[in-house]
């Protein structure tokens, strides 16, 4: 048994995910799916970077990650796949994989030059989810090596997404909102160990938000920073919507002070 995980922006309304399955089993029926999320706002690498990074951890070793976000489709971009030590990506080189890449570097990749393992030697210039990635990761279950499937790649040449790194401060540190979730909590790029063992509070927006260490430490409604289950500090709303209530963005800077 073999395991793929897919990660779209392709929403659920239309065929295309059901597509890509269709595909990928045409080619390697044995495989079981772990469908990640389908619902990635359209062409936001940067939500797509984080969602991966964050449920990788969690995957099985040895599994095949099918990522498709793509706004480059049909351009120069190129498309590629990677091997890293617990397991496969395979996608477009936008810097989707780069949250991955950052916690277990790459041990080899190539560009997938080889058409015989593509639904077709003429994929459409709009669907490579389709007609390349889909069938490369159906071939990898198969067992076809990597080094198969296309032109070797220089691993240092993979394209980095990231934010600008957390910085610490002398009383405090600076950093990021590098996603906003179902719940609109704010996930930054400062990390939980940070704040361990200390006393401390958030400013976003020149507004000043208490440290908790759950959403039901506060009032209905209320601000809060704490770390979340990921393991970065968040700005969160009890019984709320924070970057609604806050009208902040991916991006915004989050600043936490130490209270002595």
């Amino acid at each position: 048994m073999k395991i793929i995980s897919l990660l779209t922006d392709f929403g659920l309304q239309d065929p295309y995910v059901g597509i890509l399955k269709g595909v990928i089993w045409g080619i390697a029926p044995q495989v079981q799916f772990i469908d990640l999320s389908h619902e990635i706002p359209p062409q936001d690498v940067a939500a797509a970077r984080f969602a991966l990074m964050t449920a990788y951890p969690y995957l099985p070793p040895g599994s095949i990650h099918l990522a498709v976000v793509d706004p480059g489709v049909g351009t120069r971009r190129r498309a590629v796949a990677i091997q890293t030590q617990t397991g496969y990506l395979v996608g477009p080189d936008n810097g989707l994989f780069s949250g991955i890449l950052e916690q277990s570097p790459p041990l080899a990749a190539v560009e997938l030059t080889r058409s015989q393992y593509w639904r077709t030697p003429s994929p459409s210039r709009t669907f490579h989810g389709r007609d390349i990635f889909a069938p490369v990761a159906a071939h990898l279950a198969n067992g076809i090596p990597l080094a198969e499937l296309g032109d070797p790649l220089d691993v240092a040449e993979l394209v980095r997404w990231s934010w600008p790194p957390p910085q610490l401060e002398d009383n405090g540190c600076r950093g990021v909102i590098q996603a906003i979730d179902h719940f609109g909590n704010g996930i930054t790029n400062l990390p939980g160990q940070w704040v361990e063992g200390r006393r401390w509070s958030a400013w976003i927006k020149g507004i000043a938000i208490r440290s908790a260490t759950t959403f039901a430490e506060g009032s209905e409604g209320e601000l809060l920073a704490l770390v979340g289950s990921a393991g970065w500090v968040e700005i969160v709303q009890n019984q709320g919507n924070a970057s609604r209530t806050l009208d902040f963005k991916v991006g915004e800077e989050v600043r936490l002070g130490w209270l002595s």
